[in-house]
């Protein structure tokens, strides 16, 4: 699973094969097929696990007690890790088309990220950070928003210069509104 994450660096998932995966993995193609039964599976196992983790690595940062502002660096440097690895059409390919991907994604937004999410703005609005005048629901909301249209902003992030540059302007954007100080 970790060279396949490794090799989906550099190759689309559709042109990935077993023999390449096998070959760079030092493992025989049957080995592969034993423990995953196809290249699906593989891939679709490989990308759960990768979630997992990076939902884990989200919630630790969150309950260690960070300003929102540092949440915010914390979210842009995940964002970029991401992004420099696996491109925004991979993780497209991964993530939005495949319906069954999609829907393990949205299970874990609900049942892990959410209420991460929840102490995340709850932290921030007593500590002062966040406007009253913004209800948790209403953030919610648009953070919902976001999850259901991220084949549309990975397609954009795709066709950036600069993706960096794009993903940091739509965070800031998220968190401060187009007329906010930082």
């Amino acid at each position: 699973m970790k060279t396949t994450m490794e090799m989906l660096k550099n190759w689309e998932p559709k042109r990935l094969r077993i023999a390449d995966i096998a070959k760079e993995a030092g493992v025989s193609q049957v080995t592969i097929y034993n423990y995953f039964g196809s290249k699906e599976a593989l891939l679709s196992e490989s990308f759960k696990d990768f979630v997992q983790k990076e939902i884990q690595e989200f919630e630790d940062y969150i309950y260690q007690e960070h300003s929102l502002k540092e949440i915010i660096g914390y979210i842009l440097t995940m964002e970029r890790e991401t992004y420099s690895g696996l491109s925004p059409a991979t993780v497209k390919e991964l993530m939005v088309e495949d319906q069954e991907m999609f829907h393990y994604i949205e299970e874990r937004y609900a049942n892990d990220i959410l209420p991460v999410l929840v102490k995340m703005v709850e932290d921030g609005k007593a500590r002062g950070e966040i406007s009253n005048k913004v209800s948790t629901k209403g953030i919610l909301s648009l953070m919902g928003m976001y999850m259901r249209n991220a084949g549309e902003l990975l397609d954009e992030a795709s066709r950036q210069e600069d993706m960096d540059a794009f993903i940091e302007e739509a965070i800031h954007i998220f968190f401060y509104g187009i007329c906010g100080k930082e």
